[in-house]
């Protein structure tokens, strides 16, 4: 071994301390001696000098090699203390420590509900669950409109990521399958399905049973696929695809009371008539279903919370669905015979009050509404405001004999003309001076007689007015009816002093104010009543989740004239459909009473709000002597054929109350008719 090397700065060797002899000293690095006193050769790099600790020297083995003192004479070197590095690591070590204890209180203490909600809302699926809709029934228990078992097809959106399907096009797979299935469009379908922000989307709305199954056949067969034999690598592009049993609203009848009835809209909610009236009633209240799922599956073994829905309450309404049937198609067959805009037809009980019937041409199917009309949505003989002519005359006789300023055989001279206000008033047909009564007056329907009348009540015009506003008024006109339907109108009634110089003299015989269909037969049916007004019902009773059934409010009655007054006019009325002197006569019903009163009236275009066309209508009950039905028919427009409320309405008056009078087996009450005289100086007519 070769003897340390020196630092070349130096010229002369140290000798070594111990034993100089030896046959180590001279020796060349490959075991041969080197010559004594010869230098090193300077082109070797000293090695660095040892930083071992300084030992005391030791003889050495076989020729004795002592330790060395460092070269080059200066100090020992010695490695760096490592307590500074050891305090550096300790300290980064704890500020970790830190770090990781301050995240783990904030998770598990400060945020801890807020982590424990979003992973809910991965692990937990909540999904409403639709209460079943009450049923609307007819007054003998028949359903008008019910429900069925039908599915709503939901989606959550979640998994058709790329990340749960593993593939990047889920959604648009998903939709090619499903849009044909559920009557949707592929395009509206996908977008639902790509929704990121939500974990629920409605698909489609009340499919029927066997929608879902298909879909529920394709899943299965999709799942089976991606859990195959060949390593799983296909994909159930349906597995969050979901059903919730939302019941379907369905109407048996058609068309059968549509404007009464109403429909539900898309989104579950009465969109019209009572199923917009009473929605609240009828929907009842949703629950919900939490469960746990993965997958798109439910989780069997992670429990259900369900909060249970509460069934909506059943409604009795007071209709008749074989009258109601029989004014529907009457009033239809009407309409389209005429060529005219629109008719509604009105059978109430007159003792109750109740409607049995409420029908309106045209109406729709409201199991698909998609097909009709935005204007036939509605219930027009509530909605439709519209100068109601001759009819109204009942009214105007009814104040003038109240007040006791006439009786029926009062003679009243009528003009061919009247001059009052600027202007000639006249009657529907040009004649010579008519000595009539004044059940005639009322039997041919004269306009001037009716204005000749109504002056006497008072002894000036503004004070006549005054009385004939207020039993207007107290027989309904410009006042709601009581039924509280969406859409229904008052009618207009001006107060007296806002009539101008026409006014005063027109709205005695119909034209100047306006009413609805309802409040029209509700005129008759007060009189038929004995002379007081019992407010229109449409809601006989309404059965509640718990089976208990509870009767409607009784409804609001009020005294407009006196008994003996309403007999009087039942007894006038007769003569207009009685005598052939009437303007009634189509509306006779062989072996029956009948009180009735037609109506021509000039109508509003709704469009222009100018005169443009008539409405014809016909009031009336039966029997006479002892009224049980009062029906009023109105057709507005008529185009073809005469638009006189006898041709127009008396037919049809005469074709429903038959049929009314048959259904509820109300026989005649046998009696001989009030014959009145018409004409001034005889005794009786016929």
């Amino acid at each position: 071994m070769s003897e340390r090397p020196r630092d070349p700065g130096r010229g002369a060797a140290r000798q070594s301390t111990g034993k100089s002899t030896g046959d180590s000293a001279g020796k060349s690095p490959r075991g041969g001696r080197q010559p004594a006193g010869r230098s090193r050769d300077p082109r070797r790099v000293p090695r660095p000098a040892r930083s071992a600790p300084a030992r005391a020297p030791r003889a050495s083995r076989g020729g004795g090699r002592g330790g060395r003192p460092p070269q080059g004479g200066g100090a020992a070197l010695r490695l760096a203390s490592p307590r500074p590095r050891l305090r550096l690591v300790a300290v980064g070590l704890t500020l970790v420590m830190l770090a990781f204890t301050v995240r783990l209180l904030q998770v598990q203490a400060v945020d801890a509900d807020a982590y424990a909600e979003k992973a809910a809302v991965n692990r937990y699926m909540t999904v409403p669950l639709a209460a079943e809709r009450g049923t609307i029934e007819a007054r003998d228990g028949s359903a008008l409109a019910t429900t069925v078992d039908a599915y709503d097809i939901t989606a959550d959106p979640y998994l058709f990521t790329p990340k749960q399907t593993k593939t990047d096009d889920a959604p648009e797979r998903a939709a090619k399958i499903l849009a044909p299935l559920i009557g949707q469009k592929r395009s509206e379908v996908a977008e639902k399905l790509s929704r990121r922000e939500t974990r629920y989307v409605l698909l489609a709305r009340q499919q029927t049973p066997k929608t879902w199954r298909q879909i529920k056949k394709l899943k299965a067969r999709l799942a089976e696929k991606a859990t195959g034999a060949s390593g799983g690598g296909a994909s159930n592009v349906l597995a969050g695809v979901y059903q919730e049993k939302h019941a379907k609203r369905v109407y048996p009848n058609k068309e059968l009371a549509s404007s009464v009835l109403g429909f539900v809209n898309s989104e579950g909610k009465g969109g019209a008539g009572v199923e917009a009236l009473l929605d609240k009633d009828l929907a009842g209240e949703d629950g919900k279903i939490t469960y746990a799922q993965s997958g798109g599956r439910q989780v069997p073994t992670a429990g259900v919370r369900e909060q249970a829905a509460r069934p909506g309450s059943d409604i009795e309404l007071t209709l008749d669905r074989d009258i109601q049937w029989s004014a529907q198609r009457a009033i239809a067959d009407q309409v389209e015979k005429s060529h005219a805009d629109s008719g509604y037809l009105i059978v109430q009980d007159t003792r109750t009050g109740q409607l049995l019937g409420m029908a309106n041409a045209p109406a729709y199917d409201p199991n698909d509404i998609s097909r009709a009309k935005t204007e036939s949505f509605g219930n027009a003989a509530l909605q439709d405001a519209y100068e109601p002519g001759s009819t109204s005359k009942l009214m105007s006789m009814a104040a003038v004999l109240e007040e006791k300023k006439a009786t029926p055989t009062t003679a009243v001279t009528v003009p061919n003309r009247l001059k009052r206000a600027d202007r000639a008033f006249a009657d529907d047909v040009d004649h010579e001076t008519w000595h009539l009564t004044l059940n005639g007056v009322l039997a041919k329907s004269s306009n001037i007689g009716t204005i000749l009348a109504t002056e006497q009540l008072g002894r000036t015009q503004s004070e006549a007015n005054k009385v004939l506003y207020s039993y207007l008024h107290n027989f309904g006109i410009g006042r709601p009816t009581g039924l509280g339907f969406p859409g229904e109108t008052d009618g207009l009634l001006e107060k007296p002093g806002k009539w101008n110089d026409a006014q005063q003299y027109t709205i005695p015989f119909g034209q100047g104010l306006s009413l609805n269909a309802v409040q029209a037969a509700s005129i008759y049916s007060t009189i038929a009543n004995g002379g007081e007004r019992i407010a229109p019902s449409l809601v006989r009773g309404t059965t509640g989740p718990d089976g208990r059934y509870k009767a409607a409010k009784q409804p609001d009655r009020r005294r407009v004239v006196s008994e003996r007054t309403a007999r009087t006019l039942s007894r006038m009325l007769e003569s207009v459909v009685d005598d052939m002197e009437g303007t009634g006569t189509t509306a006779k019903i062989p072996g029956y009473r009948v009180a009735g009163k037609t109506g021509t009236a000039n109508r509003v275009d709704p469009k222009t709000g100018r005169y443009h066309g008539y409405t014809s209508s016909f009031a009336g009950f039966a029997p006479a002597d002892k009224p049980r039905l009062t029906v009023y028919c109105a057709v507005q427009n008529p185009k073809k054929g005469s638009y006189f409320g006898s041709d127009v309405c008396g037919p049809v008056y005469k074709k429903v109350m038959k049929f009314a009078l048959k259904t509820l087996q109300i026989p005649p009450t046998g009696a001989g008719p009030a014959r009145l005289p018409v004409l001034a100086g005889h005794k009786r007519n016929g």
